[in-house]
């Protein structure tokens, strides 16, 4: 590489730093439609190999993120504008305090404070998104728009990345460039998947239990199997806590049982596997700590942001033990 070379890298670098400072407020949005439209590039090819030209294969693909992101917002959005009355009066005909029996012993819990958080925490939020809904309008045209310019501009992109590194490093961002894309369909499509599976085999279990709003817990159950390790545990152990606080012992007990494990337990084991293969065998371990950390520091964007970098480090540490392994190890 030329100095040239360098010179022009290191202002691209800098416009890059710029950029990010310039677009703050959407940089979330800006970071979510470069990790999508890097997943959608094959998709992009294959379209270009059909014969599409690379304007119309960008649109479908990109079309193709639109509407899987409408597929994905749509059910919670609906049961939130519509269900968020029914939650706020079941949360309010909960009693305040909660006594179960235990080895002999009766046990009362006051839950009196936490009900009148979460009823302000839920009005405050329903506020807020109504308040938010031409912000998310133009977000999510920003992200459309991101998302076909870096699928029609692919090329240009990769070729500007591969000019500022040398070549000697390029196997170095093809196995990189492996990690990211597997972690990424791990992190949007197997995930997508896993929620999808919850919401089918959630619906019937909900229904056959009685509850008045089988569709909306069961896609409550869906989004949380987004969250890593815990999942849906969290509405099942929610819902087996009301059963215990209006004298429900053995509905309490069902709902734990038959929910974790078809619920909670049956969509992991199907998919998951999958998932950590896709991963290139990062274990669960080091995906919870990144979407848990990445969550807490960067906010939503952290989401995806926590496990890449998680397993962008783990793929580091790959390529330095395959540089090293003729290097002999003393055993301790």
């Amino acid at each position: 590489m030329t100095r040239r070379h360098h010179v022009l890298g290191g202002v691209l670098v800098l416009l890059a730093v710029a950029t990010a400072v310039v677009l703050a407020d959407v940089l979330g949005t800006v970071f979510f439609a470069v990790t999508v439209a890097y997943l959608l590039s094959p998709l992009r090819t294959r379209l270009r190999a059909r014969g599409l030209s690379p304007w119309v294969a960008s649109a479908v693909a990109t079309a193709t993120a639109f509407v899987a992101l409408l597929a994905v917002a749509a059910p919670l959005i609906v049961v939130l504008a519509v269900r968020l009355d029914a939650l706020l009066a079941f949360i309010t005909d909960l009693p305040e305090t909660i006594a179960f029996d235990a080895f002999g012993f009766t046990y009362v819990a006051t839950v009196s404070d936490v009900l009148a958080t979460t009823r302000a925490t839920l009005r405050v939020l329903a506020r807020s998104f109504a308040q938010q809904v031409p912000v998310l309008a133009l977000k999510l045209a920003v992200f459309v728009m991101a998302v076909f310019a870096l699928l029609h501009r692919r090329r240009e992109a990769r070729r500007a990345v591969l000019a500022t590194v040398p070549s000697g490093y390029h196997d170095v961002l093809w196995a990189y460039d492996r990690r990211a894309q597997s972690t990424l369909f791990a992190i949007y499509v197997l995930q997508a998947a896993t929620a999808l599976g919850t919401f089918v085999v959630a619906l019937p279990v909900f229904a056959g239990f009685g509850y008045a709003t089988p569709v909306a817990l069961a896609t409550v159950a869906a989004v949380l199997q987004f969250l890593p390790i815990v999942g849906p545990s969290i509405l099942l152990l929610g819902i087996a806590l009301y059963h215990l606080s209006v004298g429900e012992s053995s509905m309490a007990v069902l709902i734990l049982v038959v929910g974790g494990v078809v619920v909670a337990w049956l969509p992991d084991v199907l998919v998951r596997p999958r998932l950590a293969r896709e991963t290139t065998g990062l274990p669960g371990s080091l995906y919870f700590v990144g979407f848990v950390g990445g969550l807490l520091t960067f906010g939503t964007i952290g989401i995806v942001a926590g496990p890449l970098v998680i397993a962008l480090g783990a793929e580091t540490a790959d390529l330095l033990a395959d540089e090293l392994h003729d290097v002999p190890v003393r055993e301790d």
